[in-house]
């Protein structure tokens, strides 16, 4: 079982010819409206993986909150821990450029007050709770210390950026997920050089009970565990927009580690789950399901090297 807790959002997307500078307005010639934020997109893609998940967050009184669950509900996520505040559904506002780079503002909304003691009841040694950085820094503590206690796996996403602070919480959680500007963060905020080479900063931020993984877009990732490595190289795609796949990758890895595959081939679905999700537009639209999954990650190869 899968417990995501963390934030609901409805991103409003902007396609543009490029993204703007400071300052500069671009226009588009089209806007769509997606279902998102980092919590339910990981909630949906682990549940299109072949998880059974529960999602524990907020959604406002507004407009907004029916279009932000309606695709959880379609895929069977378990929304009984989903509340609706009075107040406003988080709001995220993306521009995607034409070579499928974007540029993401959110407006946090009701996700502002979800709390750690909504996970009351919901933890278990049977659990893998998956954290982001979306929702505040308080209610992620408690979360991973409510997990801790009640004998739960932790996976923290380090997404997005722009908390170092919450590096402490690393040698709480089993299994943390960072780009490369997120590992980079993490690894100087436990003291790792600030030109420490990828491998160098997976080392830092895993150790002999936790999995670090290290996301590198077009070029795989790398992780580490003790003194276990592993490498998986990207497969090749035609991308449409990169907004979703670290999400994907999440949801599809989370999945894979929830029904007890090993980590050679967790790492080599959620590159698959994260890959196919650059094909489409759209954080939770472009989710592959389960057998997508599979066909792909049966086409990578994880290249491990393990201590004997």
């Amino acid at each position: 079982m899968i417990a995501v807790f963390g934030s609901i959002n409805l991103d409003l997307v902007v396609s543009l010819p490029r993204l703007p500078a400071p300052g500069e307005t671009i226009v588009g010639p089209d806007h769509q409206s997606f279902a998102g934020g980092k919590g339910a997109n990981q909630a949906l893609a682990a549940a299109r993986a072949g998880a059974r998940v529960r999602m524990i967050g907020a959604v406002g009184q507004d407009a907004h909150a029916g279009p932000a669950l309606a695709n959880l509900e379609a895929a069977g996520v378990d929304l009984s821990g989903v509340r609706r505040l009075d107040g406003t559904t988080g709001l995220a506002m993306i521009g995607v450029a034409a070579n499928g780079e974007n540029q993401i503002m959110c407006a946090s909304g009701v996700n502002a007050r979800v709390a750690a003691d909504w996970l009351e009841g919901e933890l278990s040694s049977e659990v893998l709770l998956v954290l982001q950085r979306e929702l505040r820094a308080e209610p992620i503590r408690d979360a991973v210390a409510r997990a801790r206690a009640a004998g739960a796996r932790v996976l923290l996403n380090a997404a997005p950026s722009g908390d170092a602070d919450l590096a402490s919480l690393l040698d709480d959680v089993d299994i943390v997920v960072a780009n490369e500007i997120e590992a980079a963060e993490l690894g100087c905020a436990r003291g790792a050089a600030g030109d420490a080479s990828v491998e160098a900063l997976c080392a830092a931020l895993g150790g002999t009970g936790r999995l670090c993984v290290v996301t590198l877009g077009a070029r795989g990732l790398v992780a580490c565990k003790g003194a276990d490595v592993w490498r998986v190289a990207a497969p090749r795609i035609d991308v449409v927009d990169t907004t979703g796949a670290g999400d994907a990758f999440v949801g599809g890895f989370a999945a894979a580690l929830d029904r007890g595959a090993d980590v050679a081939r967790a790492l080599c679905e959620g590159t698959a789950a994260g890959a196919l999700a650059c094909t489409a537009t759209g954080a939770q639209t472009a989710s592959p399901d389960a057998g997508a999954i599979a066909d792909l990650a049966d086409t990578l190869v994880c290249d491990d090297a393990r201590a004997g």
